[in-house]
């Protein structure tokens, strides 16, 4: 959502040069939150680069209905995480998630329990923390998120990772690190930089 639509492919490969392996896109779809981004057509033009070098997609759904959406991403997924507070029937879908061969998240707003997870964790592969209100890049961190993640992480098994998603750069990705979370979504850090390569080298130093 943050990338530079009109150089992404040089960027893509700039990235993936660098180390970079999975890249995360918003999908939105206007209701369910309150902005429009990107379709089947852009994962698919995506996914073919980057799985020809091994990497994959995370799709992050924040949509209203994706029962009717996953199987349209799925092909160009490798994983796709949905919201809780998105669908009725959550359990079914995380299993058809599955179905259609990708890892299975499950996104928790920032004011949703994250014991909500806890009837699911049979079903889900990772949980996406928001650390932001979700809807458009560029927000500021919750100050919160890292006792979230706390909690989800002795809440989950071991298999399970910990995604936060939104705010994540030099000085918050320590915070969610240091508590348990393996999986960190930055967009503004990379892309809003006059060095995208080295902001993205110098996250990746902190998160491994």
């Amino acid at each position: 959502m943050s990338a530079d639509v009109l150089n992404l492919g040089a960027q893509l490969d700039a990235l993936m040069d660098a180390g970079a392996s999975a890249f995360h896109i918003d999908v939105m779809d206007g209701h369910f939150v309150p902005n429009l981004t990107l379709g089947t057509g852009f994962a698919a033009a995506v996914a073919g680069p980057v799985r020809a070098r091994g990497g994959m997609l995370d799709v992050h759904l924040m949509v209203e209905r994706p029962g009717q959406m996953v199987e349209l991403f799925a092909p160009a997924a490798g994983a796709i995480s949905v919201h809780v507070e998105s669908d009725p029937h959550i359990h079914r879908l995380l299993g058809r998630i599955r179905e259609l061969g990708c890892l299975a998240g499950l996104a928790l707003n920032p004011a949703t329990p994250v014991g909500a997870v806890e009837p699911l964790v049979d079903l889900v592969d990772y949980v996406n923390v928001m650390s932001v209100n979700p809807g458009f890049a560029g927000q500021s961190f919750i100050e919160s998120t890292p006792q979230r993640v706390v909690a989800l992480r002795r809440l989950l098994p071991d298999r399970v990772a910990i995604e936060v998603d939104g705010g994540i750069g030099p000085a918050t990705l320590p915070l969610v690190r240091d508590v348990g979370a393996t999986w960190f979504v930055s967009a503004s850090s990379i892309f809003g930089t006059s060095d995208p390569i080295g902001a993205y080298t110098a996250l990746e130093h902190l998160a491994t």
